[in-house]
């Protein structure tokens, strides 16, 4: 990117920008998984939309159904209007999503954000309950609206509020404390003692990956605890699938190894398949509370990433092939971090096709991904210190470049890991707000 097209951005942008200071080169166009510049430098992405991006940029099948419809002047803005592309989503998506995995969920369509989703869902959950305490987890990440912050563990995210943020009672996530410290039965032991300070809540709401919180994965144990436990309660059990969703963890919902059923499954990012803007909550029937308008949204009819969101399922989710492609990209990742993991010490974290690296510090986390930025590769760190080196590549990333990517990252870990003093893993930087 030339100097004088930085400085357009710099002068005329918000200085609230973030991705972009770290990787300041102005991208033109991009294939699945290889980004190119306007200078004709390319890059392999593992950031992927930060999740947004799962079956890569420009999917030839999506981008063919989307132009054909745009040239028929298929209708594009509907708010809740009904209309052909959105009456073949909710079909596919109920014989091809819910339908196989037994599950008789009602969609609702939000505001095309993950964090209005969640915004949704908290209404409803206390609607439904008619209580207010909704209990959220240590390093959860739901948004930046004032619903999904008040959620949010970040310090720094929620220091921007101005305001008191209210309604939310911080649980310890599964393996807070250590692997022997059982955090749902602590929990339920607080929730029954009458005199523990905690209001009975509406709902729980977790993510069974935290995506921006350092990669922590719940275990199956646990997830089936928390679910008895909220039916315990009288409670719905949220899961938030905007980032883990969607096939990211190797199937299409994150809890499904898990083997329950949500009150509520929240989803975004790669919904549409194309990076368009589309968000949806899905609710159990009997929680279908709402009283017409009662949460809308202008933009909750994207008739084009109804288009495109049909196309991907009938492309990819038809049959078993694609969660056996990314069973193999799983193990490919999985297999560079455990050597990474060996020659270092520093633990891989993550399930699926989002892992990474805890690094003993912010710097050296920083440090390597300048040198993968340097190497072609785009990624993104995240963490409470931002102290873990994220790589969430597209699903569908052929064979090759998935190797590719991964032996630059792992060039630049051990180059870099060489040269830091790594003794105790302390944190030598205060901690900032991970990015979204």
């Amino acid at each position: 990117m030339s100097v004088e097209k930085v400085r357009t951005c710099e002068e005329c942008e918000s200085d609230v920008r973030s991705y972009c200071r770290f990787f300041p080169f102005e991208l033109e166009t991009a294939e699945n998984a290889i980004v190119t510049l306007s200078s004709g430098e390319k890059y392999i992405d593992f950031l992927s939309g930060c999740g947004s991006l799962n079956y890569g940029h420009n999917n030839n099948t999506m981008k063919e159904a989307l132009l054909r419809y745009i040239s028929m002047n298929g209708i594009a803005h509907t708010l809740d209007f009904y209309s052909t592309s959105k009456k073949s989503f909710i079909e596919t998506f109920k014989k091809k999503i819910l339908s196989p995995r037994k599950l008789d969920y009602k969609i609702q369509f939000t505001g095309p954000t993950g964090a209005n989703a969640i915004e949704a869902a908290l209404k409803l959950a206390r609607k439904v309950t008619g209580r207010t305490n909704v209990i959220a987890f240590t390093n959860g990440f739901h948004g930046v609206s004032l619903g999904a912050l008040s959620l949010t563990g970040n310090r720094a995210n929620r220091a921007v509020a101005g305001l008191a943020l209210h309604g939310v009672t911080r649980a310890p996530y599964d393996g807070y404390f250590g692997p022997q410290f059982d955090t749902v039965q602590w929990l339920d032991q607080m929730l029954t003692d009458p005199s523990a300070g905690i209001e009975e809540p509406a709902a729980f709401i977790v993510e069974t990956v935290q995506g921006e919180g350092g990669l922590n994965v719940a275990s199956i144990r646990w997830m089936r605890a928390l679910r008895a436990l909220a039916s315990k309660h009288g409670a719905l059990l949220i899961i938030d699938d905007v980032q883990a969703g969607c096939g990211r963890t190797g199937t299409f919902f994150s809890f499904e190894s898990a083997q329950i059923v949500p009150d509520i499954v929240v989803l975004a990012k790669s919904l549409s398949g194309f990076g368009l803007p589309f968000a949806a909550v899905l609710l159990a029937p009997q929680h279908d509370v709402w009283q017409p308008g009662e949460h809308n949204g202008t933009f909750r009819g994207n008739n084009h990433a109804f288009v495109t969101a049909q196309t991907a399922i009938d492309n990819f989710w038809s049959d078993d092939s694609f969660t056996q492609s990314i069973a193999k990209n799983i193990k490919i990742m999985e297999n560079a971090l455990a050597k990474l993991q060996s020659a270092t010490g520093w633990p891989s974290k993550g399930r699926g096709m989002m892992q990474g690296l805890c690094c003993p510090t912010y710097e050296i986390a920083a440090s390597i991904r300048a040198r993968c930025v340097q190497t072609g590769l785009i990624l993104e760190l995240c963490g409470p210190c931002d102290e873990t080196i994220k790589l969430m590549p597209p699903l569908t990333i052929e064979e090759s470049v998935l190797h590719d990517g991964l032996e630059r990252f792992s060039e630049a870990v051990l180059s870099v890991g060489n040269l830091a003093a790594v003794s105790a893993p302390v944190r030598s930087k205060e901690c900032t707000t991970t990015l979204e």
